[in-house]
Parts: structure tokens; C-alpha cells; sequence
């Protein structure tokens, strides 16, 4: 029998059913607790689910909401604001997956799949709270990033009482989300170890690595070995020790030991799952995360019923405990779930928050408006040009630098190209692409790649980025102007000395650059650990840096027009000034 209690917050008495016990088909049972007002009557439910752990949701109930950089600040308190759903008349249904927090059963594997599907759980979880007498029988979910992408797994499933999601900066390609355009990314270790700023999974002895479970010990030590071969991971202390002694973190083993793209991750991807959905979805997310960006817009597309897209302005990284898109969500559920005819449907499918211009960009499609591709060539004295470079390579010699692994050194080289000043407003709204010839002297390398708008005052913010394992070059069939795509399915090493094309994706932005601001190019194969960008996100959100020393030479000469292609707007569409 569930625990009955009741809370007072600001004045609003909440009852907690506490430790509800929530029967699977096969027949283990999750725990979860329900927030409700305390008249007794049923209402809507929302429903949360993570690994992550409900007491500590609960948290949303007594901690002031934290913005990035604050010590307090807890990246997985993401079920949103307990408080404000109750007093909107909902009931806030937290639940623990299987395999962790309070919840019985074993999770194997990793984020999107595992022994039992998550998917299948969130149907049964949503039609238990559905037939409860204190549920009217109607079921939305809440809640952002790992909470988010549970809603796009649970509406795949088709759960008859799931009326219509709201996702917020979910996460979906998980190849995507753990190796952006090759490079491992850290911030998967930080949400399931506890790192930076993460608590981390609620782990229970039930938390399973599917390698572990899948090969014999001795294959997995072989795999080990010839993951161990990686300079790169090799280089870095934590790897090495994850590699060594898998069961102390199984889910990040998993992830460090699938480097390449496959049936791993493209088990149950939401994005795949996409075609099964026939509910209203609501998704949003905020500029300066390209790669959730990039995902959350393939899977707009990908949706065939009612939908609404809505990018917002940057910093990326939203409050924890998350409140904010809190008056958004609730109109959507107000019109899905409570049949409030509030004029929601009557208004474009996608908004787009200008970063510059500070306008609202309205449209039916990304992008909003219509585009057209322009490039930007890299010239010699560090300037981008709107005209490619006349001279060869004998005349117009390559840039360059060194980089020393991050071992012996924490100086990450950077090479810079900017435009002039531009004269009028400049809008640009899509993706892009960077094409950089360059030679190193090593089998392998990185390319990183960000885009900045730098006001005169020498203030600048970050617009867009770019990555790519040299040894993941190779470009797809869906690859078009300005759109590269990466298969990632294997690696190729490159022959040092040869000179190569190296095709970035730049994830999707939103930018106006104003009179008198220029844009200004960075390259590197490392990145500054702490910057005006970073220094907005968790400490461990950055990149796995090249574990060998390697030296690059970038041309840009008449044979080699290493540029960047943008997506410059082209026709004024519905803009709103804020």
C-alpha cells in the first residue's frame, strides 16, 4: 500500500502517494510517486520516467531553480516543476525505470533499449496510472533530455491513454548524442557516473552492460585489448580504467566500447521510431546543443501527425530543477488533454528564436524561411571571402599547427578566419557544412569547428559547431549541399602526407549578424575545457582530445577551396519583433 502525505508549497497543499508499486506484463514492478491536488478528484496525469531516481525529483518541491554556472545546479533534475503541475490541475506521476532507483527488474544495456524494451515499460506504466480512480483517464508526459526521449519511445508504443507528449531537449540518435561526427563526447559519463554536475543514474546491482551480457569474458577482453590500441583512449586516465574494470560502470563500458555507428544504437531509435506515432507532439529545444538540434529537427520531419517545432534562444543549457517551457506545455496539453480550444493549432508548426536580430522566425517547415546556399572561402592572413583564392599553393601556402596531445600540455591551437564587418543585417537559419582540405602527419585526427558572432565591442557568441574523426570522412548517400552526412560506421585511417577532404556538418543555428559584427571561424583538434561557451555547461561536456601529437596543414588555394557553405535567407517570412 502506498505511503499518503502531504506537502505544503507556498501556500498549496499537494498530496504525495509515495512509492506506488506499478505491475509490468512481465511481472516485475516499478515504483514511482504521484504529486495531486488534495480534493480527491481525478485529473490528467503526467508521467515522468528516467533512471535517474524520483526522490531526487522530488527535489523540485524545496530547491530554487539553478542556472548554469551554480554550484547547485543538478542536470538530472529534469521531471519539471511538481508545484505548477499540480496547480494547473494535473497529477505529476515520477517513475524509476527498471533497474534502477526503487524499481525492480534488470536494465541492460543502454539509454535507448535493453532486456525488456523501454518503450514497452512506459506503455504499461501509462496504462496503470490511466485506469487509477485519482487519473481521469487521459495521460500526457513531462519532463527534458533522458525524460524527453522516454516520451518519443513511449508514443511509439501507442499506449491508448497517452493523449499527446511535450518534449523538451530530448535526446535521439544515440550515436549522435555519445560520438558527435566521430568523437567521443564526455557528457554520457557525466549523467550515468555522476559527474560535473550530474548525479547521475539512481544504479542498482540490476544496471547490466549488454557487451557483458552479450560476449563470452574472453571475447570481451579481446574487444578490450583492441579498444585499448586507440591512442586516444588509450591517453585518457578514466578510460582506461572503465576499459579495465567494466563493472563498475557498465553503461558507460557500453558506450566506450561501440565507437562505430550500428545496431547498437540504432536499436529502438527514436528517430526510426518516429513513423509509429500518431499523437500530437510538441517539440522543443534551445540553440548552442547543435547534435540535440540536429536530432530533435530530423525527428520533426520524421512525425506525421499534428506537430509543433520550437527553437529557443541560447545559453543551451536550461534551469535545474527544470521549469522553464513550463506556459507552453500547458497550453498544449490544454487543447490535447482538456479540450480548451485556445487557438494553439491556429498558429505556424515551426518557431525559430533569431539569435542577433532577437525575432522570431515563423514558418510550416524547417527552415522557416527560404534559404540559399553561399559559400565562404578561407584566404590567406586568416580572412573569410566571398570569392575563392586565385593562387596555388606555392603562392598562397597552407596555415598550420601543432598540436602536443593534452597530456604534456594545456595549450589547445587554434586557427582563426573572419569575415570583414558586415554592413547590413545578415540572417542565415539551417545547417551548413565546412569543407577543410587539409594533410596531417598521424593516421587520425580531429576536426573541430566552431562559429562565432563577434559584436564590436569583442563580446562573441558561439552560433554554431562542427566535428569530425578524420578517420570517419567518408560522406553518404544523403549528403547534399550544405547537408553532409556521416555513416560512422567504420573507420578509415588516413595516409599521413595525403592531402584530404574533410566534409564538417554544422549543426543547426539561427543568427543575424548585425552591422559592424563580423563572423569569425575556429579550428582546433582539441577544445578549451572553459571559454564563453563552456563555461555554460557541466564541466565534463567536452570532447575526447587526440591522444597522439599530431601537425595539420590547412589549404586553401586555388586547387583546394577549403570554405564554408551557410544557409543565407532569402525571402522575409511572418517575423515577430521581442
Amino acid at each position: 500500500m502506498a505511503e499518503f502525505e502531504t506537502f505544503n508549497a507556498g501556500g498549496q497543499a499537494i498530496h504525495i502517494r509515495k512509492d506506488l508499486r506499478i505491475p509490468m506484463r512481465d511481472g516485475i514492478e516499478l515504483a514511482a510517486d504521484a504529486y495531486e491536488g488534495v480534493d480527491g478528484k481525478p485529473r490528467p496525469a503526467l508521467v515522468a520516467l528516467s533512471p535517474y531516481g524520483k526522490e531526487l525529483q522530488a527535489l523540485a518541491l524545496t530547491t530554487p531553480p539553478q542556472r548554469r554556472p551554480s554550484p547547485m545546479w543538478d542536470g538530472c533534475i529534469e521531471a519539471g516543476d511538481i508545484a505548477r503541475i499540480v496547480s494547473e490541475d494535473y497529477v505529476h506521476v515520477i517513475g524509476d525505470l527498471r533497474g534502477s532507483g526503487a524499481s525492480e527488474g534488470e536494465h541492460i544495456g543502454n539509454y535507448n533499449a535493453g532486456g525488456v524494451s523501454l518503450g514497452q515499460d512506459a506503455y504499461d506504466f501509462i496504462e496503470w496510472v490511466a485506469a487509477q480512480p485519482w487519473c481521469d483517464g487521459n495521460v500526457g508526459m513531462v519532463g527534458i533530455s533522458y525524460f524527453g526521449s522516454m516520451q518519443v519511445l513511449a508514443a511509439a508504443e501507442r499506449p491508448p491513454h497517452l493523449k499527446a507528449i511535450f518534449v523538451s531537449g530530448g535526446h535521439y540518435d544515440f550515436y549522435e548524442t555519445t560520438y558527435h561526427g566521430g568523437i567521443m563526447w564526455f557528457m554520457p559519463r557525466a549523467a550515468r557516473e555522476g559527474r560535473g554536475g550530474d548525479s547521475g543514474w539512481a544504479f542498482t546491482d540490476n544496471v547490466k552492460s549488454r557487451m557483458l551480457e552479450t560476449y563470452s569474458p574472453e571475447e570481451v577482453e579481446k574487444r578490450v585489448a583492441e579498444r585499448l590500441q586507440d591512442p586516444d583512449v588509450a591517453a585518457w586516465p578514466n578510460l582506461v580504467h572503465v576499459l579495465n574494470y567494466p563493472k563498475n560502470h557498465e553503461a558507460w563500458f557500453d558506450i566506450v566500447m561501440n565507437e562505430l555507428d550500428g545496431d547498437w544504437y540504432e536499436e529502438r531509435n527514436p528517430i526510426t521510431l518516429a513513423p509509429n506515432i500518431d499523437i500530437p507532439v510538441y517539440l522543443q529545444i534551445d540553440q548552442g546543443r547543435g547534435w540535440t538540434m540536429d536530432g530533435t529537427i530530423e525527428l520533426f520531419d520524421a512525425l506525421k501527425g499534428p506537430k509543433k517545432l520550437d527553437i529557443g534562444p541560447y545559453p543551451p543549457m536550461q534551469s535545474r530543477p527544470f521549469i522553464e517551457e513550463h506556459d507552453k506545455m500547458f497550453r498544449w496539453y490544454d487543447y490535447w488533454i482538456k479540450g480548451i480550444d485556445n487557438g494553439v493549432m491556429d498558429e505556424p508548426a515551426v518557431t525559430v528564436f533569431v539569435e542577433g536580430s532577437r525575432e522570431l522566425a515563423t514558418g510550416n517547415q524547417w527552415p522557416p524561411k527560404d534559404i540559399e546556399y553561399k559559400s565562404l572561402y578561407l584566404r590567406p592572413r586568416h580572412k573569410l571571402a566571398t570569392e575563392p583564392e586565385p593562387m596555388g599553393a606555392e603562392y598562397a601556402a597552407p596555415d598550420g599547427f601543432y598540436q602536443a596531445p593534452l597530456t604534456v600540455t594545456d595549450k589547445v591551437e587554434i586557427l582563426a578566419w573572419s569575415t570583414p564587418v558586415f554592413e547590413e543585417s545578415t540572417e542565415m537559419i539551417g545547417t551548413g557544412a565546412a569543407h577543410i582540405f587539409a594533410e596531417i602527419d598521424q593516421s587520425d585526427s580531429n576536426f573541430i569547428l566552431r562559429l562565432w558572432d563577434y559584436a564590436p565591442n569583442g563580446k562573441r557568441q558561439l552560433i554554431t559547431s562542427g566535428y569530425l574523426k578524420a578517420s570517419h570522412r567518408e560522406l553518404d548517400e544523403r549528403t547534399t549541399e550544405g547537408n553532409p552526412h556521416h555513416p560512422h560506421t567504420r573507420a578509415v585511417p588516413v595516409e599521413p602526407g595525403k592531402i584530404e577532404e574533410y566534409v564538417l556538418r554544422l549543426y543547426p543555428f539561427a543568427n543575424t549578424f548585425k552591422p559592424g559584427h563580423k563572423l569569425t571561424v575556429e579550428l582546433s583538434n582539441a577544445e578549451p575545457l572553459a571559454d564563453e561557451h563552456n563555461a555554460l555547461l557541466p564541466p565534463d561536456a567536452f570532447h575526447l582530445p587526440v591522444g597522439r601529437p599530431v601537425t595539420h596543414k590547412i589549404y586553401r588555394d586555388a586547387a583546394h577551396r577549403s570554405r564554408l557553405v551557410l544557409p543565407f535567407t532569402t525571402v522575409t517570412s511572418q517575423v515577430n519583433n521581442k
